[in-house]
């Protein structure tokens, strides 16, 4: 990729003109939860009013998504995407895990991979309503029938370990079953108390453990001596009243640290990237260089990714343009929408010159490799 003044600009056969704005790679957004139906508006409601969080609202939305067709589930997860995509992402994640039986997880992940090459199986989200008294054969049906009709749709195998949904016992049961088809695992960590899902994602090398609000300081050092990138979800706590993970605990620690929006219609329905950065500067300790970091290069790493979240020669020319004059904008002007647009067609790579490859899936055609250049 290449940016400086236009009279000097290479030959290329994508350009982008920026107009002064600020550029930035687009966000990595690592962590959502997209292809379900209907709301929890109720509930947000309740909690505003003083009811606690927990794990067992995740049933509403079973039921709801079990009700719907594809073409609904895929409706709301292309208007999502849309959503998403005019706050400057332009690389996701989603999970399956509102299904919870063998057919509902598998078309999950199927309508997911039309969109992202980053899907996750999420079957052990909680334990499904039929199961609620014989946990372990829902356990056995996750491991089995159920992995072998969803692993070929995935990239990711995850696991909610939690007070309410799974034991560190059950998780390790699931993650390993995973790994054993090729799925690599994600971890839902220390989201609402103390518990064994940071250490066991370390063990297991997860790529992620997700939330991470309650760490002693064995899980930091682990997180610190480790691969497993510590993905943060302020909107999480901002929509449930939670204590705000201490990023500057983890920064300060070597840990590396990504930023997601967990967009989900119970506990963090927001798409927006550049919120959670606000929220993240604000309450969680993180300067603004930090938090767009995190919500870049944070988000591909949580993606064992090195070819998005950052500008240079062999990244996709990823772009999100803010209409302001530096990225610290988007913590100073928290809810103004600055993203200008995304560039470079949200599929190009950045290449040096005379070395072009080809687009990635979902964007231009195999056979037309793409270079982009950036004029401020």
């Amino acid at each position: 990729m290449w940016t400086g003044e236009s009279s000097k600009a290479p030959a290329t056969d994508n350009r982008v003109e920026a107009g002064g704005r600020t550029v930035l790679p687009g966000f990595v957004d690592s962590h959502s939860h997209l292809v379900f139906a209907g709301d929890r508006t109720e509930e947000f409601n309740a909690r505003m009013s003083g009811r606690a969080y927990s794990a067992g609202g995740i049933r509403t939305t079973v039921a709801a998504t079990r009700a719907a067709g594809d073409a609904e589930l895929e409706a709301n997860l292309v208007r999502f995407l849309d959503e998403a995509l005019r706050q400057g992402t332009t690389t996701f994640e989603t999970k399956s895990g509102y299904g919870l039986t063998v057919g509902d997880e598998a078309r999950a992940l199927r309508l997911a991979a039309r969109h992202t090459d980053e899907v996750t199986y999420l079957g052990a989200h909680i334990v499904a309503p039929e199961y609620a008294r014989d946990p372990a054969a829902y356990v056995a049906l996750v491991t089995g029938e159920m992995l072998d009709a969803c692993a070929p749709h995935a990239r990711w195998i995850d696991v909610f370990c939690e007070k309410g949904a799974f034991d560190g016992d059950q998780a390790r049961a699931v993650l390993t079953a995973g790994k054993a088809k090729g799925l690599h695992p994600r971890v839902h960590a220390n989201q609402l108390s103390y518990g064994p899902g940071v250490q066991l994602a370390v063990e297991l090398d997860a790529a992620s453990a997700d939330h991470c609000t309650h760490l002693t300081d064995a899980d930091v050092d682990a997180l610190a001596a480790g691969n497993t990138v510590a993905t943060l979800l302020p909107g999480a706590e901002f929509s449930t009243r939670a204590d705000w993970p201490d990023a500057r605990r983890l920064l300060d620690a070597g840990v590396t640290v990504a930023l997601s929006t967990d967009c989900n219609p119970g506990s963090s329905f927001t798409s927006s990237v550049p919120f959670c950065v606000a929220l993240a500067v604000r309450d969680m300790g993180m300067t603004p260089d930090e938090a767009v970091w995190s919500a870049t290069a944070g988000g591909a790493a949580a993606l064992r990714r090195t070819d998005i979240g950052r500008l240079t020669p062999g990244a996709y020319a990823d772009l999100a343009l803010l209409d302001a004059p530096s990225h610290v904008h988007l913590a100073y002007r928290p809810g103004v929408p600055l993203v200008a647009g995304c560039g470079g067609g949200a599929y190009a790579r950045c290449e040096p010159r005379g070395r072009p490859r080809t687009a990635r899936r979902g964007g231009p055609s195999a056979d037309r490799p793409w270079r982009t250049s950036v004029t401020p």
